[in-house]
C-alpha cells in the first residue's frame, strides 16, 4: 500500500509517521526473549487496545474468502468453511505493540502457519511472504518469521470468535515481533521470491521489527 492508496491518512497514521522521524519511544535497549518476558521500552495493560488506520471493515461471512497465492506449489481459495475444515491449533502468547504496550497470555486459536505451509508448498525460490488485508493494508514477513513455532492465523481470542475491531474474522498472529506485522483481516497471503515492504515499512518502521531488538523504526 502506498500514498496513492491512502489519501487522507488518520490522525493514527499521522502520529506514527512523526514517530519513526523522531524515535519516540527508543530506549537503546535490547534483552533476549528467553530472559526478559518484556521488551525494552514496553509496559503492561490489560486492556487490547483497539488500533486500525480507516476503522473496522465490514466484511460478510457468506463472501469472505482466503487467497494463498504466489510462489507456491498448490495456491488455494478458501471460503469460511473450508478454512474451518483445516487443522486447528491452541497457542498462548505475548503481544507487543510497537505503540510500546504488551499483554500478557493471550489464548489464539487457528490454522498454524506450518500446517498452512504443508498445504500450499512454497517454492524454492520463495523467501518472503506479504499480507493483504479487507481494509488494503499490508504488511511483509521473511518466510522464516511466518514460519515461526507458535504463528498462526487466529480466528477465535480467549476462547470465543475474534472480534472485528481486533482483526476478525481472520488475522496473522507472529507474536515474536512488533504487533503491527500481525495483519488484521487477511483476504490474502502471498509468497514471493523478493522482499516488498508494506504500508509502515515504507512509512518508517524497520523491516523486521523484532521488540527484544528494539527495531521499532527503520535504519534509513
Amino acid at each position: 500500500m502506498n500514498d496513492e492508496t491512502d489519501p487522507s491518512p488518520s490522525k493514527l497514521t499521522r502520529s506514527k509517521q512523526r514517530w519513526a522521524k523522531e524515535g519516540r519511544f527508543l530506549t537503546g535497549r535490547t534483552a533476549r526473549p528467553e530472559e526478559e518476558r518484556l521488551p525494552p521500552g514496553q509496559h503492561l495493560t490489560r486492556d487490547w487496545p483497539i488500533l486500525d488506520l480507516t476503522g473496522t471493515p465490514d466484511i460478510l461471512p457468506e463472501r469472505w474468502r482466503l487467497q494463498v497465492t504466489g510462489a507456491v506449489e498448490n495456491p488455494v481459495i478458501w471460503d469460511w468453511a473450508q478454512f474451518l475444515a483445516q487443522p486447528q491449533t491452541t497457542f498462548v502468547s505475548d503481544i507487543h505493540c510497537v505503540t510500546t504496550w504488551s499483554r500478557y497470555d493471550n489464548r489464539w486459536e487457528g490454522l498454524a502457519t506450518r500446517d498452512l505451509l504443508e498445504v500450499v508448498r512454497p517454492k524454492p525460490n520463495s523467501g518472503f511472504v506479504v499480507l493483504h488485508s479487507f481494509d488494503n493494508y499490508t504488511t511483509n514477513l521473511s518466510l522464516e518469521d511466518f514460519a515461526a513455532e507458535d504463528a498462526l492465523l487466529a480466528h477465535r481470542w480467549s476462547d470465543a470468535p475474534l472480534a472485528a475491531d481486533h482483526g476478525g474474522p481472520l488475522r496473522l498472529v507472529v507474536p515474536h515481533l512488533y504487533f503491527w506485522k500481525s495483519a488484521k483481516w487477511l483476504r490474502k497471503i502471498e509468497f514471493l521470491g523478493k522482499d516488498a515492504p508494506g504500508y509502515w515499512e515504507v512509512r518508517g518502521y524497520h523491516n523486521r521489527g523484532d521488540p527484544w531488538q528494539e527495531q521499532r523504526y527503520s535504519d534509513d
